[in-house]
């Protein structure tokens, strides 16, 4: 027979419980990019599994040895202050600061559904993967620039040609991947320059003139 939880432990796990039915709004946040080949917007919880299987696969690529464990879970919790602060556009010029203060909130209240220490260790990686600079960091935030720009690939230029991004607007946006992974950053800068050049890909044109 397992053993009934006393006062204090059963306290403990109400509240890990409520993190996880909380959490569970994360599958309801849709994001501006598409699945791969298909017109259906990704939520944040694909994202976030997606980004746990690249970090598996792609982290020979790293200029350093990463703990993968820490980049995987960075990569499972960074997106879930979008619960309540929403879902913003990259390419938005108008997202930054007031974003941020909304995210900040929203981390207080989502890692304070938990047990002190387990919330305070949540906040601190979330909080890293914001503004740290480790290798850790680097890689985390490279493939989670990485997955849109692929998903944008696969869907003949996606929000790129949907919101008219011009090239070099994009390549500011994404240089996170560079500081990351070098290697993929070489690989992904020569698949979008063939598909620009080969018209499978579309983007948005650079100072566009307008005809009276």
């Amino acid at each position: 027979m397992s053993q009934v939880p006393q006062a204090p432990a059963l306290s403990r796990l109400r509240q890990q419980l409520d993190f996880i039915v909380e959490i569970d709004k994360l599958k309801y946040i849709l994001r501006k990019t598409r699945l791969f080949g298909s017109q259906r917007h990704e939520n944040d919880a694909e994202h976030s599994w997606h980004l746990c299987m690249m970090a598996m696969v792609l982290q020979e690529y790293t200029p350093a040895t990463v703990d993968v464990l820490k980049v995987m879970k960075m990569l499972l919790i960074h997106d879930l202050v979008e619960i309540d602060a929403g879902d913003t556009f990259l390419y938005d010029p108008a997202r930054a600061a007031q974003h941020s203060v909304a995210e900040a909130a929203a981390a207080e209240r989502i890692f304070g559904l938990l047990p002190a220490e387990q919330g305070e260790e949540m906040k601190a990686l979330w909080q890293e993967f914001e503004t740290g600079d480790s290798a850790e960091v680097l890689f985390a935030r490279a493939l989670d620039r990485l997955e849109p720009v692929l998903q944008n690939l696969s869907n003949g230029g996606g929000t790129w040609a949907e919101h008219q991004i011009p090239l070099a607007t994009i390549l500011q946006k994404i240089q996170g991947i560079q500081r990351g992974t070098p290697v993929l950053w070489d690989e992904i800068i020569d698949r979008m320059q063939q598909g620009i050049a080969d018209g499978s890909v579309v983007v948005g044109v650079e100072n566009p003139t307008t005809t009276a």
